[in-house]
């Protein structure tokens, strides 16, 4: 238990300072309240009515979205790889290399349906 000790401590201090700035913001923030802020959105802009399936959005920013995860994914996958390539030969080599050639399929794919063109 001495071991894990430590990390109770940080943990328990962390929580101390989330729980004090938010009590601590509540009690000595400015609390100017206008209509504006009061509406249903707080940037003062009058929403607009969308139709009655929720609108559309754009081809662009699921391909953006895909995108950020098809990398996000690579990049966590490739960080332990080059931590132990020495110890996995060629097996790891030829793996990874099926592991990016899967990656760049999804990065072709969103390349050609214009994911990458910000107009």
């Amino acid at each position: 238990m001495n071991a894990y000790a430590p990390i109770l401590v940080l943990g328990a201090l962390g929580a101390a300072f989330a729980v004090f700035s938010v009590v601590s913001a509540t009690l000595i923030g400015p609390k100017r309240y206008n209509r504006a802020k009061l509406e249903a959105y707080e940037c003062g802009i009058e929403p607009t009515p969308t139709p009655a399936g929720g609108g559309r959005f754009p081809i662009k920013y699921y391909l953006t979205a895909m995108l950020f995860i098809v990398f996000d994914i690579e990049i966590v996958f490739l960080y332990p790889w080059a931590v132990t390539f020495d110890a996995l030969g060629v097996f790891g080599l030829v793996e990874m290399l099926l592991f990016v050639l899967t990656v760049f399929v999804a990065y072709a794919y969103v390349w050609r349906r214009g994911g990458l063109e910000w107009d």
